[in-house]
């Protein structure tokens, strides 16, 4: 987990650790000297909160993961592209600083909303929580959440998305889902992404990778493609259509308690520092 480096706790939930913050003190009226167990606790809280509040709007919300450099704004980008007209989409970008990725997508007309982590190496649903209130879900189908750059962290945080995919990169090599079984295990899908350098990193084999994945229990499925010259990119896109449909079907057969979906409020700026 993240006792190591402290990343538990983040800007966005660190006032529950504060002097007065419903973390502060223990049971006991002592001061609190580990948290991580309540902090995670209090995550999923507002983790169902968020799901609940997609949910209310029939949006889907699909969590990106990957090591950083592993093509994910590109393949937000190579999606919005090619997804069709009517689907209508908006992004959350985590990164600990820059609004360099929000500004690539917001080029493409596409509505943005900038987390800056500032020390934290993954987002959290806090952060998530704080972000929504950026967005107007009854404008969209579809929320994707670009989260940090790390094969670790970000898989022990659920932030109300109801699937993970994680980007595998050719140049990292096929061995990733061995040593990040965590991550991977965690996934909806895996993607191996830049495909178009796999006859230039020819150690790279997919099969490897996929048979990686599958000593680690894992049973997603496994796509490759390039967001350079749109190999693969028909079977990702129809996946997505396919996912919206599933989840406008469920939330209309489960519908969720009203209650649990907090109000739109606007902010008139879009990025967020945390």
């Amino acid at each position: 987990m993240c006792d190591s480096c402290g990343c538990n706790i983040t800007h966005g939930n660190e006032d529950l650790i504060r002097p007065g913050g419903k973390l502060h003190k223990t049971e006991s009226g002592k001061e609190a000297v580990s948290v991580l167990h309540s902090l995670l606790h209090e995550n999923d809280h507002t983790a169902k909160h968020n799901r609940d509040h997609f949910d209310q709007h029939k949006v889907l919300a699909i969590n990106l993961m990957s090591s950083p450099g592993a093509g994910k704004t590109a393949l937000l980008e190579a999606t919005i592209q090619l997804l069709d007209k009517g689907i209508r989409i908006a992004v959350i970008e985590g990164d600990l600083e820059t609004e360099n990725d929000a500004e690539r997508i917001r080029k493409h007309g596409v509505k943005a909303i900038q987390i800056a982590t500032g020390s934290a190496c993954h987002l959290d649903a806090h952060m998530i929580h704080q972000a929504l209130h950026n967005l107007d879900l009854e404008e969209f189908d579809i929320v994707f959440i670009e989260n940090v750059g790390n094969l670790v962290c970000p898989a022990s945080f659920d932030l109300g998305q109801h699937l993970n995919v994680t980007l595998l990169s050719v140049p990292e090599g096929d061995d990733k889902p061995a040593k990040y079984p965590v991550m991977f295990r965690a996934s909806d899908l895996v993607m191996i992404s830049k495909s178009d350098l796999l006859p230039i990193l020819d150690d790279f084999k997919p099969d490897r990778a996929k048979n990686y994945l599958r000593d680690i229990a894992s049973t997603a499925p496994v796509m490759e493609l390039s967001s350079k010259d749109k190999s693969g990119m028909a079977e990702w896109i129809e996946w997505i259509k396919q996912q919206i449909e599933v989840r406008k079907t469920y939330v209309e057969q489960h519908p969720p308690a009203s209650g649990h979906a907090h109000s739109h409020h606007h902010h008139e700026h879009e990025e967020i520092k945390m």
